[in-house]
């Protein structure tokens, strides 16, 4: 069962995830370079606590490949993220990352035997609106393209997270994680040539950091990552998917209310961000309860579907 300290615990964890956003806004490196480091860094600690640990790691070369290549994924993802947050703000960058769980609802069924579910449909329709709304306001070419890049940051989220959950249920997590972080470090460095012709200040890239620069990367990869990802998976052995996932909706807000505190962008944001983004995170809070109220209804047709055929005529 549960206790308090799980549940602050919890919480506690989805306050670091985010404030991953402010810290790579408050690290000054570009966010290639940050996403190389970050990884590379997690990946070592992971490596380090499976040793002590005694975790299995060899999982076998089809296997290394296939959970590297999600890593692939997850440097774009995170690139994509860092990147919004620099070029946008942190909370049009969190308002976009939002839909991630709303992803994840609508390709799982591609991914598995899991149907399409008509307030899923419902609800991604309301985000879109959410996201028009901010769209029609933020003008500027910078922000439209944060939020963008954000929204196609949490679609790469989905799917990676939906593939995780398949893997999660043949090898161990730490270990795979520790591969994903080895492949997101690896296909960061692979980038590294082209990014450096195209986009990189000079053609060069740049890793100079200053000794803060150095304290917030720590923070990211060692508390926001590893110590935020191990611990979450420990706590799901006592907490519900369902109050994990209702809590995780938590994310953008706690993102938000830091970035006003510290970056003061309440006074750059319009009316316009503020009804869109209510109406996002609403319907982000709303997806776990109505999943919840269907999965109920399922399993009430199933054991007395007379019953539930005369509650439906009697409507």
């Amino acid at each position: 069962m549960p206790r308090l300290k799980d549940f602050i615990e919890l919480h506690f964890i989805v306050f670091l995830w985010g404030f991953t956003a402010i810290l790579g806004k408050l690290i000054t490196i570009p966010a290639v370079e940050l996403v190389f480091l970050r990884t590379l860094i997690a990946a070592l600690a992971l490596g380090a606590i499976i040793y002590k640990r005694g975790t299995p790691f060899w999982l076998g070369q089809a296997n290394l490949f296939k959970i590297m290549g999600v890593g692939l994924m997850i440097s774009a993802h995170w690139i994509l993220f860092f990147a919004s947050a620099r070029i946008s703000s942190v909370s049009l960058c969190l308002v976009g990352m939002a839909t991630c769980s709303l992803w994840t609802a609508l390709l799982e069924p591609a991914f598995t035997s899991k149907k399409i579910k008509v307030h899923e449909i419902l609800l991604a329709l309301l985000i879109l609106m959410g996201l028009y709304i901010i769209f029609q306001a933020e003008t500027k070419f910078n922000n439209m393209l944060g939020i963008g890049m954000a929204v196609g940051s949490a679609l790469l989220g989905a799917v990676f997270t939906i593939i995780n959950a398949r893997l999660a249920k043949q090898h161990p997590s730490t270990t795979i994680t520790a591969y994903e972080m080895a492949g997101a470090c690896i296909g960061t460095a692979l980038f590294f040539p082209l990014y450096a012709d195209l986009f990189a200040a000079d053609n060069t890239l740049n890793f100079a950091m200053n000794g803060m620069d150095w304290v917030y990367l720590l923070v990211l990869a060692l508390v926001c990552t590893v110590y935020a990802y191990t611990a979450s998976v420990r706590l799901m052995q006592k907490i519900t998917a369902y109050t994990m996932n209702l809590t995780v909706n938590m994310e953008p807000v706690y993102g938000i209310l830091l970035a006003w505190l510290i970056f003061n962008e309440n006074e750059q944001m319009t009316m316009h961000f503020y009804i869109g983004a209510v109406i996002i995170l609403l319907s982000v809070f709303i997806h776990p309860i109505l999943d919840s109220y269907s999965e109920r209804r399922n399993r009430l047709k199933q054991a007395f579907p007379e019953k539930v055929m005369v509650g439906e005529d009697k409507v």
